[in-house]
């Protein structure tokens, strides 16, 4: 290891490219100039800044590496010991074509401060900690939520396979009626009944799981931190506090957002363009979405164009001329745009007769 006793990087900038693992991460160290150091080391950030510090005593770090697994705790980490981060989106990484042919761990770590060096990178959005567990508990809810229509779906399908006739409209809502139903059925064989019994297990335990989670997202909806914003964002027909926790987790700041334009292309309600010379083509929405609010939304969506006499009117034009489908993208936006009025203005929603 050489000694840099005595040297001084003062006012010099490093760039430090990260190729995140979970074993290791191969870092490329670059300077304003030249290429450092490719080189491999443990996955931690100590390790990390005390050799940027050692090897370039009182220049300007900055590293970036791509969102991933790893969340953004080494983001978080790193800005705490003084290191400018960034996080990046993977897609938005410009790749060469002999990167893409050759692909490893070190040539990826070389693109990573390559562009950071070029100042192409653009940061994603970075929550602060509380706000991600937060976030994560709204989300744990409809991960749970999905696997309970598995485990539904499971059920129903052994019975229809066994020829066992469901109540009529009985697997709807899944009341404890049909529930204590199904626990009466009775298979041929012990086997069977084993199967079916694993099965009601799991949906028990599911729905109880939903419901613990369901509670505790309540608690924090009417918090101090959260109370006031929630009670804006139910004013609006379609929003419930459950559905309006899910607003505030996944979008934090929606002062972020600078228009509504931006707003509804991060949810993913714009369509994508592709244009060559004069031609101009629409390709439908784009894939790059948050998933988890753009599901909501659609399904507020559907119970909003119920409520609000405005929202009706505006459904029943686009649906003259287009699938309801389609139509309802539209009136999710319009929605969106009350959503993003009621939490910048800090003020209730208000019916009106426009959309």
């Amino acid at each position: 290891m050489k000694n840099s006793k005595g040297l001084d990087f003062t006012g010099q900038s490093i760039f430090v490219g990260i190729d995140i693992g979970k074993r290791s991460w191969e870092v490329c160290i670059l300077t304003e100039h030249h290429e450092h150091k490719v080189f491999t080391q443990s996955p931690q950030v100590d390790v990390l800044v005390r050799y940027l510090r050692r090897m370039f005593p009182g220049a300007i770090y900055s590293c970036v590496y791509e969102a991933g697994f790893c969340g953004f705790w080494i983001h978080d980490e790193l800005e705490r010991q003084g290191v400018r981060c960034m996080v990046v989106n993977p897609a938005d990484v410009p790749t060469k074509h002999k990167e893409q042919v050759t692909k490893t761990d070190r040539v990826d770590a070389r693109k990573l401060a390559r562009g950071l060096r070029n100042g192409e990178f653009e940061s994603i959005y970075v929550p602060p900690r509380d706000a991600l567990e937060d976030r994560s508990l709204v989300r744990t809810r409809l991960q749970f939520i999905r696997k309970q229509t598995r485990c539904k779906n499971q059920i129903k399908a052994m019975l229809y396979f066994y020829g066992i006739t469901l109540p009529e409209n009985a697997a709807r809502n899944w009341s404890k009626r049909f529930i204590t139903w199904l626990e009466q059925v009775r298979m041929e064989q012990a086997s069977g009944d084993q199967i079916l019994k694993l099965l009601l297990e799991e949906l028990h335990h599911l729905r109880d799981t939903i419901a613990n989670l369901t509670k505790q997202i309540r608690v924090l909806a009417f918090s101090n931190k959260y109370g006031e914003s929630v009670q804006y964002l139910c004013s609006i027909p379609g929003i419930s506090p459950l559905i309006a926790m899910t607003l505030l987790t996944e979008l934090v700041d929606i002062n972020r957002f600078e228009s509504l334009d931006k707003l509804a292309s991060y949810v993913g309600l714009i369509p994508g363009q592709h244009s060559s010379g004069e031609e101009e083509m629409m390709t439908g929405l784009v894939t790059r979405i948050n998933a988890f609010l753009k599901y909501v939304l659609i399904e507020s969506a559907w119970v909003a164009v119920k409520k609000d006499p405005a929202l009706i009117m505006a459904f029943n034009k686009l649906a003259h001329r287009m699938p309801k489908n389609k139509a309802i993208i539209r009136i999710t936006k319009k929605l969106l745009s009350r959503i993003m009025f009621v939490v910048k203005h800090k003020q209730p929603y208000r019916f009106s007769m426009v959309a």
